[in-house]
């Protein structure tokens, strides 16, 4: 390897590292208040649809329109927000459904060639994008006597479960993978790699729950239900990377965008959350009733 080639990957690195830190800051800080939560993935939200679409638009007729549909994104999550919280009542969604309305109605009027193909990819942009991320806000408002509270724990946890598991699956997949996990869709991820990942998310939900033993008390978890959902975090957490391979390998391109140096785009650095917060959210409402 020649010094141009070292001296490009160490900077390489470093911009990685000092990216990845930032983000790091960014999204555990912002659960110190409802109120940055709400404003930073709201705004994540919206980058995450713009970017979304102009990935689509560059399929053959395909026209999605990115204002209406990242606008309708956006506004999904802060009224998911607004419900969750008790501030709005459920009239809060009904310029929602009209946004998706008029969406349907005006390829009437557009005149583009494939009608279709733009329905499916602005339906299926709140799908994939908008309905995942505002399940944080059922993650994070929980209902008890009467009285909604916010709670960052659980959100703040499926992020630290997230990043453990990329590690955990990196470092054990480096020193011990063999036997390929998906190698049509990601060539890199092993079986091995896979199971250090959760062994790793295992173990600190383990501790999460010794450490903060209110998380029994207020969210009615026990130690074996809250390792649980480290599981359920790694499986879907795992499917949302490997969804999101797909959907850029049927595109033909290697990252999603350039939005954060070093990580690529948006769709890039939340692909796992958008398959992992629904399902803990699916996880815990199962567990509440039985």
């Amino acid at each position: 390897m020649t010094e141009e080639k070292k001296n490009s990957k160490l900077a390489n690195l470093i911009v990685r590292t000092i990216t990845g830190v930032l983000f790091v800051v960014v999204v555990v800080t912002s659960f110190l208040r409802p109120e940055g939560m709400e404003v930073l993935f709201a705004l994540v939200t919206g980058l995450t649809m713009w970017e979304y679409c102009g990935l689509v638009n560059n399929k053959k007729d395909v026209q999605v329109n990115p204002v209406i549909s990242t606008v309708a994104g956006v506004y999904f999550f802060l009224a998911m927000g607004g419900f969750c919280s008790g501030l709005v009542p459920t009239a809060a969604f009904i310029p929602y459904l009209l946004t998706i309305v008029y969406l349907f109605i005006s390829e009437l009027y557009t005149g583009n060639k494939d009608a279709i193909e733009n329905w499916a990819h602005a339906m299926l942009g709140q799908m994939y994008i908008a309905l995942p991320f505002s399940t944080i806000n059922v993650l994070a408002f929980n209902s008890s006597g009467g009285q909604v509270m916010f709670n960052y724990i659980v959100p703040l946890c499926v992020f630290i479960f997230l990043w453990a598991n990329d590690t955990g699956a990196y470092c054990s997949g480096s020193l011990f993978g063999k036997h390929k996990l998906f190698p049509r869709i990601s060539p890199g991820k092993t079986w091995e790699g896979s199971v250090g990942g959760a062994v790793i998310v295992l173990a600190i939900a383990a501790a999460i729950h010794f450490l903060y033993p209110n998380i029994e008390e207020e969210l009615g978890l026990s130690l074996w239900q809250w390792m649980g959902l480290g599981l359920v975090i790694v499986v879907f957490g795992t499917w949302g990377d490997l969804v999101e391979s797909l959907f850029k390998r049927t595109l033909g391109i290697k990252d999603s965008g350039n939005i954060l140096p070093g990580h690529g785009g948006m769709l890039d650095r939340f692909d796992s959350s958008l398959m992992a917060m629904p399902a803990a959210v699916v996880y815990l409402y199962t567990l509440s009733l039985f």
